[in-house]
């Protein structure tokens, strides 16, 4: 099988207002043929912002997605959004199962499972976040965590059209702290193994991204590691610079 399209992904998290969006106008206008011929580009904006934010994103090839969902079509679920509300706002990704999620509102691997489930439910493609904590790492326990989450997290129905899996060690994001190459390499490798034992000879077509203080400096090296598919970025993606220059390692 071929090596899968690259995807650069930018996770905006809790940050952005209206005026923001002119960085995506900015993304659209260095995203050339060169570059769209090459890899995919997709901006996660705050959930307010998703329906703008296509409407901004029509026409320069960037899909627009969400950064997390419920795992219900509809209900009495105060604050949450559906998958289906996603597609119907023009988004095209749902990010679930990210760190952030997981540590801060006790996510665990059935309910990112299910979210999982729920995003291909509504035509979309779900991006699952798995990684380790500084603890586990030091305690040599990264592939058991990550094997875990993978096992857990994954429906074996996913195929490489609507799944893709974003390593993000905890303690590198948003710290300024990146795994080796070498580090990087080792998990990948583990990741694309352990797809195949979920959901068969499809693993080798799904995307695999490294998240986890992507920058311009450092992007081209994590970019060059075997099995490393694209980038989830999550600062850098907040402005058109730094975003495209990331993406521009594909050139």
């Amino acid at each position: 099988m071929s090596r899968p399209t690259p995807l650069v992904a930018g996770n905006w998290k809790m940050n952005g207002l209206r005026a923001a969006l002119a960085e995506i106008t900015g993304m659209g206008q260095a995203y050339d043929a060169g570059l769209k011929s090459k890899l995919e580009l997709l901006i996660c904006p705050p959930a307010i912002l998703i329906g703008a934010a296509a409407d901004v994103a029509r026409g320069t090839g960037i899909a627009i997605g969400a950064q997390d969902c419920h795992a219900k079509a509809d209900g009495a679920h105060t604050g949450d959004i559906a998958a289906e509300m996603v597609a119907d706002a023009g988004g095209s990704f749902i990010i679930v199962g990210h760190s952030e999620r997981r540590a801060d509102h006790g996510e665990s691997d059935a309910v990112v499972h299910a979210k999982a489930q729920a995003a291909v439910r509504a035509g979309l493609k779900a991006i699952i976040c798995v990684g380790e904590t500084e603890a586990e790492r030091r305690a040599g326990k990264t592939l058991d965590v990550v094997g875990r989450q993978l096992d857990g997290s994954i429906p074996a129905s996913l195929t490489a059209a609507n799944l893709v899996v974003a390593y993000e060690p905890v303690w590198a994001i948003g710290t300024g702290l990146t795994p080796t190459a070498a580090d990087v390499a080792e998990v990948h490798a583990f990741i694309r193994q352990r797809l195949g034992q979920i959901i068969g000879k499809e693993a080798g077509g799904v995307r695999l991204l490294y998240g986890g203080s992507v920058k311009p400096s450092n992007a081209a090296e994590l970019m060059g590691v075997p099995n490393v598919d694209g980038a989830l970025v999550g600062g850098a993606s907040l402005k058109a610079s730094d975003f495209m220059a990331i993406a521009g390692v594909y050139r």
